[in-house]
């Protein structure tokens, strides 16, 4: 049994700007309400340290595993919890061109394994950490974006 959440938003920024920010973990501490910190690098095969501020929920840190890095178009990892097969969670944020320049941004999770029906309740936090994440993003990329 396996639940997914998405989440979208638009940033009137390209795809590459908005990847920047993405992917620079060390600043997420100075603008992002949900991911609070990220330790390593948005490279395949790597392991980041993720430090998670749920709204209404514990703070977690979890270990994923970097999937894809696809600079200016998607970053996805996989974390578990215990072994797999119990909850896993497949991340990605997928960034795609519109017509104008700016980014459509799809922040998604798809959660898996024997245990996510135990865990559907905190999953309503998940959504509204997503929101926050993605209007937190898109303030930060417009921001740098404005001549000072």
């Amino acid at each position: 049994m396996g639940t997914v959440i998405s989440t979208t938003i638009d940033i009137a920024a390209s795809p590459q700007a908005v990847w920047k920010v993405l992917t620079e973990f060390a600043a997420y501490q100075d603008w992002n309400p949900f991911m609070r910190r990220i330790e390593g690098t948005a490279e395949v095969g790597t392991k980041l340290v993720v430090h998670l501020s749920p709204p209404g929920g514990r703070s977690m840190t979890f270990k994923p595993t970097v999937l894809t890095a696809d600079p200016g178009q998607e970053l996805r990892w996989l974390g578990k919890l215990g072994f797999g097969g119990l909850f896993d969670g497949e991340h990605s944020f997928v960034l795609t061109a519109n017509a104008d320049g700016s980014t459509h941004l799809t922040h998604s999770e798809r959660f898996s394994g024997l245990l996510v029906v135990l865990f559907k309740g905190t999953l309503k936090n998940t959504h509204t950490g997503f929101d926050a994440f993605n209007q937190a993003l898109k303030q930060r990329v417009e921001t740098a974006r404005r001549p000072q």
